[in-house]
């Protein structure tokens, strides 16, 4: 079955600081780009793909969409390096059964973000 899921777009305020925050807690590099004028940096993908975006027209807010980011680092790790990077860890790895563990994080933008790993990827 065909995934309804194609895109995401997390908003910020300063682009360089987000990106540097989501690169820094999930030990990725996110490529910068520029769609119809607006800054954009792309989240790597094999699937599902969405960026950090600056609109003039939208804010970041903990108020939105919640989405979830894979850690391919342990979750320990993100949730340690979190607050390191500005950030704050807003509900603690929590062990959701079968699926494996969460955590959320509020980012340097103000967005509220979950973070998962697999049981292996946890461990």
């Amino acid at each position: 079955m065909q995934s309804t899921l194609n895109w995401f777009e997390i908003f910020v305020s300063d682009m360089d600081r987000a990106q540097a925050f989501y690169e820094r807690i999930l030990s990725i590099k996110l490529k910068p780009e520029s769609f119809m004028g607006e800054p954009h940096a792309i989240f790597p993908s094999e699937g599902l793909a969405g960026a950090l975006v600056k609109r003039a027209n939208r804010q970041p807010s903990a108020d939105g969409v919640l989405i979830y980011l894979n850690c391919e680092r342990r979750l320990d790790a993100v949730i340690e390096m979190t607050p390191q990077a500005g950030g704050r860890v807003l509900m603690p790895k929590t062990d959701i059964g079968e699926p494996g563990f969460i955590a959320i994080i509020g980012d340097t933008e103000g967005n509220v973000v979950g973070v998962h790993s697999s049981r292996s990827g946890a461990a």
